[in-house]
């Protein structure tokens, strides 16, 4: 090629494969193996010393994995990446290269269900303590800065509302704090929204969802902006400090601009093992091949299933970023102009029992606590993914009991608003 960039449909099926230089298989092949043969024992003593960069044990690296994390660095705009097994095992690793005991982060309240629990439950077990900020109110993330913050956690389409977060505002925040800003891209993709190009350091996914697209493989995803300066402070020992397990070296120094991503795998991945099969990279990284095409379609077909709910006598409210009369709607043309994403809620007039009896009544919409499939998806988040929050909780994070929860997929939009407009009927 030339020297121009490739654009992103390029990079989706392109960066970081080569055809495979033993068979020429032109597909990235399934490295089904547990652990890579040493040239000698000065090369693996090399590679444990972190002084070469090759493949030792698959709970650390794999050549399928890292075909993933070079492609999914480049859609982002990253310097590099880690794949793991999940979206909450992304964010665990992420967040123990950030935090010792004590320590606190803000996250705004308006999240996925799962990361509520995770951050309000499972990390108090880590003495990590979350604080929480409301994203419509930029100054309540100010007000939530103390000595004992190390990071901010947002979410650039927040899940399960759609509504959009004002990246470049709290990334203000962040950088006058000291500390880097995470924005979990999940529900946008990077194809949607790239977090670093305004103002991200760490940008995580659930490649569960759009990237891997078709519902069948779990995995999370690592990257790193290569923004953050982790000398500053002293505040990230993990970062600036020696590693008496690497014979004193500050991985900040060594390796520059991509220390976040190495810290997150042989920091992080080596020790918490929450390593991705092989298998799972491939699917995901074929899914990946198709993501500007998928993407475009979820977020057409979701408009056109907002607007018919938007005039629909039983619904009481859409919350869809991408309609002209949403509160949202400045920041998703800022944002995402290529569309709001798939995923919004609406609510019901008839409260809980409407949201409950509607997910029973469709048929072509699954029930099932999933997003980004191909297939449409839908489910009650206060009845179900929600449903460990007090009723107060579930109302700021966008999960009051009338909602009902949309992942708009691929199908003929005709038949979508069909089964919907039989259900509401019902």
């Amino acid at each position: 090629m030339s020297d121009r960039l490739p654009g992103f449909s390029t990079l989706a099926v392109h960066a970081g494969a080569q055809p495979d230089p033993t068979t020429g298989a032109r597909a990235t092949p399934i490295y089904q193996t547990t652990s890579f043969v040493f040239n000698d024992a000065d090369h693996a003593a090399s590679l444990f010393g972190l002084q070469a960069f090759g493949n030792i044990y698959t709970r650390i690296g794999n050549p399928t994995n890292a075909v993933l994390e070079e492609r999914v660095a480049a859609l982002e705009g990253g310097t590099a990446a880690l794949a793991v097994a999940s979206g909450h095992a992304a964010q665990v690793v992420v967040l123990q290269q950030l935090l010792q005991p004590g320590d606190e982060f803000i996250a705004a309240r308006k999240l996925y269900g799962g990361s509520i629990n995770q951050f309000t439950h499972a990390f108090k077990s880590f003495g990590w303590n979350v604080v929480w900020a409301d994203p419509d109110d930029i100054a309540s993330f100010e007000r939530a800065v103390t000595p004992r913050t190390k990071a901010i956690f947002i979410e650039s389409i927040a899940n399960p509302a759609g509504s959009i977060t004002d990246i470049e505002a709290i990334s203000t925040v962040a950088r006058k704090a000291g500390v880097p800003l995470i924005v979990d891209n999940t529900l946008a993709s990077p194809y949607l929204i790239r977090p670093i190009d305004h103002g991200a350091d760490i940008v995580v996914h659930s490649l569960t969802k759009f990237l891997g697209g078709h519902g069948n493989s779990l995995g999370g995803i690592i990257v790193d902006a290569g923004t953050f300066d982790w000398s500053t402070g002293g505040k990230y020992p993990m970062l600036s400090e020696p590693r008496p397990e690497y014979h004193g070296i500050r991985l900040q120094e060594t390796f520059g601009n991509f220390a976040f991503a190495i810290a997150c795998r042989v920091l992080g991945l080596r020790d918490l093992g929450p390593a991705l099969s092989p298998f799972n990279a491939f699917m995901i990284l074929t899914g990946i091949e198709t993501l500007p095409l998928r993407m475009q379609r979820h977020c057409d077909n979701a408009k056109a299933v907002a607007e018919f709910l938007a005039g629909h006598p039983a619904v009481a409210s859409v919350s869809y970023a991408g309609l002209p009369s949403d509160k949202y709607n400045q920041l998703a043309r800022k944002y995402a102009p290529k569309g709001a994403g798939a995923v919004f809620t609406f609510s019901l007039k008839g409260g809980y029992d409407a949201g409950v009896n509607l997910v029973s009544k469709l048929q072509l919409f699954s029930h099932l606590a999933n997003v980004g499939d191909t297939r449409s998806l839908v489910i009650h988040p206060a009845s179900t993914t929600h449903s460990q929050l007090d009723d107060a909780a579930k109302v700021k994070s966008g999960a009051g009991p009338d909602v009902v929860r949309l992942s708009v997929g691929i199908e003929d939009k005709e038949d979508l608003i069909a089964d919907l407009e039989q259900a509401l009927g019902a």
